[in-house]
């Protein structure tokens, strides 16, 4: 499993404690963050937790980490658009990225084009809430072929001109 724009380690660590025996690698392009990711990970004696500090964008494009993983997961990273953008090329055809939502709405149906363009496919939107708060989804993307290699775009591009639009 990935989990992209770890930052803190939800819900990558969370995940990884729950079931151990998962192999992890978390991507956090913030240096400082990437830093504490290595150091939980260490403090809690988690083992087969790969920290990789670069952006996902140019991750993304790396041939040890491109469609190499069974599962994708993120947490606060963008808008559908980009987030699918920055998440479906490390997911292996057949497996699935989880994109944890406060309401996922209108962001999915603007994702549609970009989903289908990066190889992917709407499975569900689940309803998540928590003890925290009400509301919360988890879209699931089944990538049902390989990302053009064309993408991810170049470091800040998703962002600025996502797909669809």
């Amino acid at each position: 499993m990935v989990d992209v724009g770890s930052g803190g380690g939800l819900p990558g660590l969370a995940l990884k404690i729950a079931r151990p025996d998962l192999r992890l690698t978390l991507i956090e392009s913030n240096g400082r963050k990437a830093a504490f990711l290595e150091h939980a990970a260490a403090v809690l004696e988690l083992e087969d937790v790969q920290v990789v500090a670069r952006r996902a964008e140019e991750a993304g494009q790396d041939p040890s980490l491109r469609e190499c993983f069974d599962a994708a997961v993120a947490r606060a990273l963008a808008a559908m658009p980009v987030l699918v953008e920055l998440c479906l090329p490390f997911v292996r055809v057949g497996g699935v990225l989880l994109a944890m939502k406060a309401a996922a709405g209108d962001e999915v149906d603007a994702a549609r084009p970009a989903v289908a363009e990066l190889g992917g496919e709407l499975e569900a939107i689940v309803a998540a809430p928590s003890a925290l708060r009400d509301r919360g989804e988890i879209v699931i993307v089944r990538k049902i072929a390989p990302t053009p290699a064309a993408y991810p775009r170049r470091p800040g591009v998703p962002g600025r001109r996502p797909l669809g639009k």
